[in-house]
């Protein structure tokens, strides 16, 4: 209502689809959680709700002004992405209440680990290898696109790989944690036990240079390297992922022009203001507009910002909603991920410890990439906020994220009477975790 009106001064027939149709696909979530995962943290769903309406909110914002620049060009005015992104917001509940459904033990999702694993790579890498005409948009190779319906496989791939690497680290914690070299109060592990770090290096080397993408590569590695001192609990593992980071940046910024581009509009945004720098300087420029309050929604113009929708949404929010309202969003996305935090750590198994750690830690780092690029602190990488930015790929992985943990947390708070057994798994299949050793005699 508030963007109506300030737009346009009149409420139009599109609030009334809009806000029922969220109201009916939320009130379904709720009745589908409600069936299938009745003790999960009841924090979650209202969270991702709240960013995925807010999204749809600045969305339909941006199509306003959109159809009024059309207008006073005379121009038609452009197809609504608000309806198209509440299309795929629907179609995200219907795969979150059926991940639910099917999905009645998350620890089942271990014995598929290594087909996942593979899945996940073959996904990750895939849009790297296929022509940029099917592949590339504003430089970076990351799509699919066939005909007018397009596939970001990326997105599902890091789901894939974070349960790889759960029921990698749990079957192999002996690996990780088998005392090296000790430098200190730190003990560093072996080389020969450094080879499952080096893949995941390697892959998200493979990933930046055939898909000209710092984002992904970035987030891969990180949430690998925080699954893995999150088992092992050793700073070590950390310096040695940072000390391949720091060197990996190093070498992209002399081999790919394009992370030279990055780093230096990074570095002075403004100096080409007209050319590379104008995405963000415009993006800095709204976040100053907004102030401590913000315009109000409706009252700004976030529409100057290219990709105000997608990968700069966290400027129009930062100028319409003031640093006041992005914080809040903010700790709406800090409530989220501490809910999975909690979850992952109240529970019995460590599967289900480090799936949970990893899934919420990749929200986290996708925030910080995302509204540290828009902000200048990091460079812009192209990532999109989740939940709130316009698109498809991205909202259906992270509804199937949220499923997940949703059942995770049902899990570990359900009563012991209500518990059923663990899945049979035949013993010489078993994964073994050594969690303590008895002294010698």
């Amino acid at each position: 209502m508030s963007v109506e009106i300030d737009q346009q001064h009149a409420l139009s027939f599109a609030l009334g689809y809009l806000g029922l149709a969220y109201l009916a696909l939320f009130a379904g979530a709720h009745l589908a959680v409600r069936r299938w995962a009745p003790y999960a943290d009841p924090l979650i769903l209202p969270c991702v709700a709240l960013l995925t309406g807010l999204g749809l909110v600045m969305i339909h914002r941006l199509d306003l002004a959109a159809a009024a620049s059309a207008v006073g060009q005379g121009l038609p005015a452009p197809s609504s992405n608000a309806i198209r992104q509440l299309a795929w917001a629907g179609g995200s509940v219907v795969l979150l209440a059926v991940v639910m459904w099917r999905l009645p033990d998350h620890r089942v999702l271990s014995r598929y680990s290594y087909l996942l694993g593979l899945v996940g790579l073959v996904l990750l890498v895939l849009p790297g290898v296929l022509p940029a005409s099917i592949s590339q948009v504003n430089g970076a190779k990351l799509w699919i696109r066939v005909g007018p319906v397009s596939l970001q496989p990326g997105e599902f791939a890091k789901l894939a790989i974070i349960v790889f690497a759960a029921s990698l680290l749990v079957e192999k914690r002996e690996l990780f944690t088998t005392a090296g070299r000790r430098l200190g109060r730190m003990e560093f592990p072996r080389p020969r036990d450094l080879a499952p770090l080096v893949i995941a290096w390697l892959a998200a080397v493979g990933v930046l240079a055939l898909e000209k993408e710092l984002g992904a590569s970035l987030l891969f590695f990180g949430v690998v390297l925080a699954m893995i001192y999150i088992a092992t609990e050793r700073v070590s593992w950390v310096l040695i992922g940072l000390a391949f980071f720091a060197a990996t940046s190093v070498l992209a910024y002399h081999l790919f022009a394009h992370v030279q581009v990055r780093v230096q509009v990074w570095e002075s945004p403004f100096a080409d203001f007209a050319g590379n720098g104008y995405q963000l300087s415009q993006g800095l420029f709204g976040l100053a507009y907004g102030g401590m309050l913000g315009t109000g929604l409706g009252a700004g113009r976030p529409d100057l910002v290219p990709l105000a929708n997608t990968d700069f949404i966290i400027a129009g929010m930062g100028e319409e909603l003031g640093l006041t309202g992005l914080a809040a969003i903010l700790c709406v996305y800090l409530l989220l991920i501490g809910r999975g935090l909690h979850a992952a750590n109240a529970a019995r198994d460590g599967f289900s410890t480090l799936l949970a750690a990893g899934l919420s830690f990749s929200l986290a780092l996708q925030v910080f990439i995302v509204v540290g690029g828009v902000t200048d602190l990091i460079p812009e990488t192209g990532l999109t906020a989740p939940f709130l930015s316009y698109g498809g790929s991205s909202l259906l992985a992270n509804y199937v994220l949220v499923a997940i943990l949703l059942r995770i947390s049902h899990h570990v708070r359900r009563p012991e009477e209500a518990r059923p057994a663990a899945p049979v798994t035949p013993l010489a299949e078993a994964a073994t975790m050594v969690s303590s050793r008895a002294p010698a005699e």
